[in-house]
């Protein structure tokens, strides 16, 4: 689904490397399979960014990469930049929907057309995702 929805945007490639690794996985063991010399930006939520301090190896993890700082709601910024001084803040709107909501309202039944592209809107229905039975 992160193909589909990154294909055709400038700048964005999706990467199937974490998937493809056996077992649990830890971040610092993906970027292990790249290129020392690759330019590596981790995308996070502000909420997810505020907890990167308990992830295995995060120091590790901070040298390797940029972290571009997205903002969620209920999450303080100012908390997060003080956390984590090189992260990149984006200037984007706050999206007040998360992937929960989005694969609740899947499995309910109600719309969510307009929270995801077209293509990974088709992908979900198409492949009945997140319904009772998955």
């Amino acid at each position: 689904m992160t193909r589909l929805a990154t294909d055709g945007v400038e700048g964005f490639e999706a990467d199937d490397r974490e998937v493809r690794l056996e077992g649990l996985t830890y971040t610092i063991e993906t970027l292990a399979t790249f290129l020392e010399e690759s330019e590596i930006f981790l995308i996070l939520g502000a909420d997810a960014a505020s907890r990167l301090p308990s992830w295995e190896r995060y120091e590790e993890v901070l040298e390797r990469v940029t972290v571009l700082v997205v903002p969620r709601p209920g999450t303080d910024s100012t908390v997060v930049a003080e956390m984590l001084p090189d992260a990149v803040f984006l200037d984007m709107a706050v999206l007040e929907v998360s992937g929960t909501e989005i694969r609740e309202m899947a499995r309910a039944e109600r719309p969510f057309r307009f929270l995801v592209t077209d293509p990974v809107h088709s992908y979900i229905l198409d492949n009945n995702l997140y319904t009772e039975c998955d």
